[in-house]
């Protein structure tokens, strides 16, 4: 059952991402489907509707996601969390090879495995982002 989200706090989750997933890093403008508001803790866990316990997730990204919270690391089998846009820094667990999103940390190689970043389509679609100077989003590269 969709849950009802005052449009206030849509609002607020849509503009702090600045419209673009904050898993993928993909622009609203640049996918055919609207991004949806995640629960970051799903409400089957005990997740609440506020501000810190939502983000902006592409529907790739969310679907893929759905209730999980952690996953296995392929490097060292261990249980770790997946990434948590409200209390963790994109490029401390992400790097960008080319089109590809690579794991840096145990967080970010079971959020690229179990949120599917690099599918054939979805690596193909960065590519042409890339080609046209759309992807990575400005607003989030790291201070320099």
């Amino acid at each position: 059952m969709p849950i009802n989200i005052p449009a206030s706090l849509r609002q607020l989750v849509y503009q702090r991402a600045a419209g673009c997933c904050e898993y993928c890093r993909v622009h609203q403008d640049d996918v055919p489907e609207s991004h949806e508001i995640d629960h970051i803790v799903a409400r089957r866990h005990g997740g609440q509707t506020i501000s810190e316990n939502l983000a902006l997730a592409c529907l790739q990204c969310n679907r893929s996601k759905a209730a999980d919270l952690t996953g296995i690391d392929s490097e060292t089998r261990s249980l770790a969390s997946l990434f948590n846009p409200r209390t963790q820094t994109w490029h401390d667990h992400f790097e960008s090879s080319g089109a590809q999103i690579l794991g840096r940390t145990p967080t970010g190689r079971v959020t690229v495995a179990l949120l599917r970043f690099n599918t054939p389509v979805r690596v193909d679609n960065r590519r042409l982002l890339i080609e046209k100077k759309r992807y990575p989003p400005h607003q989030n590269l790291p201070p320099k």
